[in-house]
């Protein structure tokens, strides 16, 4: 103790070691099994070069360095910003705050979408669904077929019927009604999901990875049901466990546990 207090090292200084390690673990977590990683270590590598050439007492590079220190805040914006983004849906997310955000009955959308979905994971017709939740998805609905029709088994079906020209792509449900179709998602390129997804569930997972949209999909090739939620994929449920992941995404209330895979 009396070391500390010699170097000057008191409680407050304690305390802003262990945010800034929790900071910093954090944004590891959402950097984790992405590019952004490799980046974060070039950045790092280019920081301790740096202190390397002030203590070297150099000239000339400290010089490249000062221009370089100019623009390195928002190059670091853009070169992490889904990871930013996600961080502040982490915060957003929050069921503190969430608490004041209200919610209003989705019983009939639930039952409309369990229904379709079930009846197209048994004819193994491949389907899309994002549910908006507090994030806007105006940017994605603008990419595709607006519609603004009130969701419905039938209407679900139709759309992603083979033949329908609609098929391809997601439609983007906001507030009880379908607001587009043939919506074009992200795709997520983080290396823990298993190489054989196919862009469907890329697509799903890219969308979730940057807002808090929530997204099924139904496999053409298998029938099988997945949904994704907060950029991780749960593969193979039933359609009761989906009505389950619905009800947690649409009304706050907890889902039960199911398997997670990525």
């Amino acid at each position: 103790m009396k070391i500390l207090e010699v170097i000057g090292f008191g409680p407050v200084d304690a305390i802003e070691v262990v945010v800034v390690a929790y900071i910093l673990y954090q944004l590891y977590r959402l950097m984790r099994g992405t590019i952004a990683v490799q980046i974060a270590l070039g950045l790092g590598a280019l920081f301790l070069v740096q202190e390397i050439v002030d203590l070297a007492g150099m000239t000339v590079l400290p010089k490249v360095f000062d221009y370089l220190n100019q623009v390195f805040v928002l190059a670091v914006i853009i070169i992490f910003q889904p990871e930013i983004r996600r961080l502040l849906l982490l915060l957003g997310k929050n069921p503190i705050i969430r608490r004041f955000v209200s919610t209003t009955d989705q019983t009939e959308i639930i039952d409309e979408t369990v229904s379709a979905v079930e009846e197209m994971s048994d004819q193994q017709i491949g389907a899309l669904i994002a549910f908006q939740r507090s994030t806007g998805l105006r940017s994605y609905v603008e990419t595709g077929e607006p519609l603004r029709a009130e969701v419905s088994h039938d209407l679900l079906l139709s759309i992603f019927y083979g033949k329908n020209p609609l098929h391809d792509g997601a439609v983007i449900i906001n507030d009880r009604r379908v607001e587009a179709a043939r919506c074009i998602l992200p795709v997520s390129t983080s290396m823990k999901l298993s190489p054989q997804l196919g862009l469907r569930h890329r697509a799903a997972v890219g969308l979730t990875e940057q807002t808090d949209a929530f997204v099924v999909v139904v496999s053409e090739e298998t029938g099988d049901i997945s949904v994704s939620r907060d950029g991780a994929l749960i593969s193979n449920i039933t359609p009761e466990e989906l009505r389950t992941y619905l009800v947690s995404a649409l009304t706050g209330k907890p889902a039960s546990q199911a398997s997670v895979t990525g």
